[in-house]
């Protein structure tokens, strides 16, 4: 009877002591005891995260990583933090996140309730929506034009999974072919390997102005809908998520967000001095004007 009632005092001890734990567990303690923050970053997704001709990563996102970064330091008292940086890609990057590897990262990830469960974002920083590439020769632009093609898209998105999806519900009769990365994907249109290939609208862009012949593809007007992109980190660690909420609040509100903006999307980027050309969306502005974190595409204008 002892041996149960001291069982039992040492259980709710332990229970008692969960918050504590969990809360000594997260990321910001995580980096002051490691004196590292890791960042994951992507090779490929232009203007988000992709590497130069130096081989480092920069971008979009990268940019704005390095003011969570510095917020960090700050808040650490650690001007000296190293930075780590770690490549991840669309299949890789929620494990990563997930078994510790990373501590934020910095790419083209979609927020959805279903990563929710896993992971946790910071405020929406781009709206995108699914669309495909083609060659104009192919003369596609609607939905219905994938019907009994071969279609490719990038293994671990969400896009892959509502091309799947549009396959089952509407009896397209696709070929869906998956690809290793954007590129891959890309080159497998470029070379008559697949008709069209599916993915986030700005991500497609950035493909074709990098292209050898940019004239030769057409990005569909039609779209399978609505997705907003945010920085990744650990979930249940309100402390961390707090300091990149705040970060990218104060971004916002300061307006450095639209220089960001601008020098990404609206001017020569690397590695070959193409403008993009796409100026801030009514849906981006709302979200700069208001901030917001939500995973839900109504949340957001179309």
């Amino acid at each position: 009877m002892r041996t149960s009632k001291l069982s039992l005092a040492l259980a709710l001890l332990a229970f008692a002591a969960a918050p504590v734990l969990a809360q000594d567990s997260g990321t910001l303690k995580k980096v002051k005891d490691s004196g590292t923050i890791t960042i994951g970053y992507r090779d490929a997704s232009i203007p988000f995260s992709y590497l130069n001709a130096e081989q480092q990563p920069i971008g979009y996102a990268m940019d704005i990583c390095s003011r969570i970064v510095d917020a960090v330091k700050k808040k650490l008292n650690m001007p000296n933090l190293k930075v780590a940086l770690n490549p991840v890609t669309s299949s890789t990057r929620i494990p990563l996140m997930a078994n510790g590897t990373i501590d934020l990262e910095c790419g083209s990830t979609t927020n959805n309730a279903e990563r929710k469960k896993q992971v946790d974002f910071g405020m929406t920083y781009f709206v995108v929506k699914y669309r495909y590439v083609s060659l104009k020769s192919s003369k596609m632009d609607s939905i219905d034009d994938l019907k009994g093609q071969t279609v490719v898209s990038t293994a671990g998105t969400t896009d892959i999974k509502a091309l799947n999806e549009l396959n089952s519900s509407k009896s397209m009769g696709m070929n869906i072919l998956s690809a290793n990365d954007h590129p891959a994907a890309f080159l497998m249109v470029e070379t008559g390997r697949a008709k069209a290939f599916l993915m986030d609208d700005i991500l497609l862009a950035g493909l074709v102005a990098n292209s050898k012949n940019p004239s030769e593809f057409h990005i569909s007007s039609s779209s399978l809908g609505l997705e907003p992109y945010s920085l990744m980190f650990r979930r249940d660690d309100p402390e961390f998520k707090k300091l990149v909420d705040d970060t990218m609040s104060e971004i916002y509100k300061s307006g450095d967000i639209e220089k960001i903006y601008h020098k990404w999307f609206e001017s020569p980027i690397p590695p070959k001095n193409i403008n993009l050309n796409i100026p801030i969306s009514d849906a981006l502005k709302e979200v700069f004007a208001h901030p917001t974190d939500s995973p839900d595409p109504k949340d957001y204008k179309s």
